[in-house]
């Protein structure tokens, strides 16, 4: 590991913690032509790292002021490292080291509360803090991941370039853009992360469609995916689904998915998508069933038990094969829209409450490349947020207008099939009746309100006069009269 001597130059990034992300991260920093300078809590992983990357423009310190004296000014150093406590507590080691101006990332899934908390203390300090969510798993780490970086705006020029370099390319550019003040960056991250849970569950209920009502073999069905993945689904995690269903595990020569427990985990940011949500009031019930699958999931013992008790066993479909796999195509695009439709509208919820100016145009933009979610559809976001900048809801928009109506036969004809056939499609049908509420004209919360009125003198509006405002009516005194 080198010391920082006054002929030696400095560096131009800095990156702390050597995980898999943020070796990747600093190997990709140095193939695009920055000097970076790495530090780990453990000094024996910057020797090992630096053994196995000769020749590049990387440097190691084994002590944190030697790392932080190794940057040139303003000082720019991504954290990747774990979410929580740690993130605190190596904030609390760098603010005495760090001079005015200085920046300081964190790239982690940072719950985007504790970011604002954190920019607000360092700011104090005279720092630069940024919350930047970070998709693209290791091998966007390495290769150009999905970039979402929340600070400073001033700040953020002293870093554009760095960013914009490593980001993944698309034809519509690199996949990082400012995003907004404080926390907006990992909130949009977390968010991401929701849709994400979405798009996940719904690949999977179309699967298990597939595998159930047809009785496909997994080979057949990557087939499926695959001529999706080829048309409006096309995605990374169709395409992915596809190449993970070709794949025979060693052992039993089987498909390897067949011999995979069917246990979903959850790190946490599926669950604060929702939390927030309630919060702000705003419906995502897409990823909302996203979530609970993977907890019902969890619950395999007791799920084989009551399979057990109830004699449960999925029915199979009747209808013509080809014709269904069709329509379960076309359901899956139409609730990947709710999907994003429902993400969306979380951002600009969440941008509103926070003051932050987020341009949801731009960030459908940094989602075509590197991300987890990088999707075909997100070209018709963009161009839906292009006509209508201020755009309500994605489902207004006179481009998805055309698709959902196309599709709703299909659709409703697969969750019904579903239904009948004892086969769980939580985020289909989450996805389509969030799509019949949210254009249906006339819903039954008006008798909710006539009960909230009636038991707690929560008032109304009338239909005849909502501008007079709310008012309150003697309810058993009407029932009285009308019973007489």
């Amino acid at each position: 590991m080198s010391s920082p001597a006054i002929t030696q130059k400095l560096a131009q990034f800095g990156v702390i913690g050597l995980g898999v992300m943020g070796q990747n991260l600093a190997l990709n920093i140095a193939d695009h032509g920055q000097s970076v300078a790495v530090w780990n809590l453990e000094g024996e992983w910057v020797a090992r790292f630096l053994a196995a990357n000769p020749g590049k423009s990387i440097t190691g310190s084994a002590d944190l002021k030697e790392f932080i004296a190794s940057l040139e000014r303003p000082r720019r150093m991504l954290m990747m490292i774990k979410a929580g406590d740690p993130v605190d507590e190596m904030l609390n080691r760098l603010a005495p080291l760090l001079e005015a101006g200085d920046i300081v990332i964190d790239g982690g899934n940072s719950f985007f509360k504790d970011t604002q908390r954190r920019e607000a203390m360092m700011r104090e300090h005279g720092l630069n803090f940024f919350g930047m969510g970070v998709s693209g798993g290791e091998e966007g780490a390495r290769n150009g991941p999905s970039l979402m970086p929340g600070g400073s705006e001033d700040a953020y020029r002293h870093m554009q370039h760095t960013l914009e370099a490593i980001a993944a390319k698309t034809p519509s550019g690199p996949c990082v853009t400012y995003v907004g003040a404080d926390g907006a960056g990992h909130f949009v991250k977390m968010v991401h992360n929701g849709i994400e849970y979405g798009d996940m569950q719904l690949i999977a209920e179309a699967y298990d469609l597939l595998r159930h009502a047809l009785g496909m073999t997994a080979p057949e069905i990557a087939e499926v995916f695959a001529r999706w993945n080829r048309g409006p689904l096309a995605s990374y995690l169709i395409e992915i689904s596809a190449e993970i269903l070709t794949a025979v595990d060693p052992e039993t020569h089987r498909p390897l998915v067949d011999m995979i427990l069917d246990k979903a985990g959850q790190k946490g940011t599926g669950k604060w998508t929702a939390q927030i949500a309630l919060d702000l009031g705003v419906p995502i019930p897409t990823i909302a069933a996203a979530i609970d699958a993977r907890a019902l999931s969890s619950m395999k013992d007791e799920r084989v038990l009551a399979a057990a008790q109830y004699g449960r066993q999925a029915g199979r479909y009747a209808g013509n094969r080809d014709e269904f796999i069709a329509a379960i195509g076309q359901a899956l695009y139409a609730s990947k829209v709710c999907s994003y439709a429902q993400g969306m509208g979380l951002i600009a919820a969440g941008a509103a409450e926070y003051k932050w100016k987020i341009n949801l145009r731009e960030i459908a933009r940094i989602w075509k490349g590197g991300c987890i979610i990088r999707a075909e559809l997100l070209d018709v976001i963009m161009r839906a947020y292009d006509h209508t900048p201020a755009l309500a809801n994605l489902l207004l928009d006179a481009g998805f207008q055309q698709g959902i109506a196309a599709a709703a036969p299909a659709w409703r004809k697969v969750v019904s099939a579903a239904v009948e056939l004892g086969i769980p499609v939580p985020a289909f049908a989450a996805s389509l009746a969030y799509f019949d509420a949210y254009t249906a004209a006339n819903l039954p919360q008006n008798l909710t309100q006539a009960q909230r009125d009636y038991f707690g003198a929560h008032t109304y509006q009338r239909t005849d006069r909502p501008q007079a405002g709310f008012v309150h009516s003697d309810w058993q005194k009407l029932v009285t009269k009308a019973t007489r």
